[in-house]
C-alpha cells in the first residue's frame, strides 16, 4: 500500500493598511460582515490601570486570525469604507 503524502493546504492572505484602517473599532464593517467571523481586532498598547480609547488612531489593529475558514467572498474588500483590506488567494 502507498504511502501518500498531502499537500499544504493554500491560505488566503489577507493585506491590511493600517494607515487606512486606523480605527477599525469605529468602523466594524468588515467585522459585521465577514460569514465566518475571521477578523480579530486587538489593542496595539496598553497601560496598567488606564483606559484605552478605541477613538485614538493606531490603537487598535485589525487582524485575520481566522484565515482557514475563509471562502475568499471578498466581502469584507467591498464593504471597507477606505480601501484598508486586500484579500488573494495563491
Amino acid at each position: 500500500m502507498a504511502h501518500t503524502i498531502d499537500k499544504p493546504i493554500a491560505l488566503p492572505k489577507f493585506d491590511v493598511d493600517n494607515e487606512k484602517c486606523a480605527t477599525p473599532f469605529l468602523c466594524k464593517q468588515c467585522l459585521q460582515v465577514c460569514p465566518h467571523a475571521i477578523f480579530m481586532v486587538h489593542v496595539t498598547g496598553e497601560e496598567r490601570l488606564k483606559e484605552t480609547d478605541p477613538r485614538l488612531p493606531g490603537t487598535y489593529r485589525l487582524h485575520a486570525i481566522r484565515r482557514d475558514k475563509c471562502t475568499v467572498c471578498r466581502k469584507c474588500e467591498e464593504v471597507c469604507p477606505v480601501g484598508a483590506l486586500k484579500v488573494s488567494y495563491p
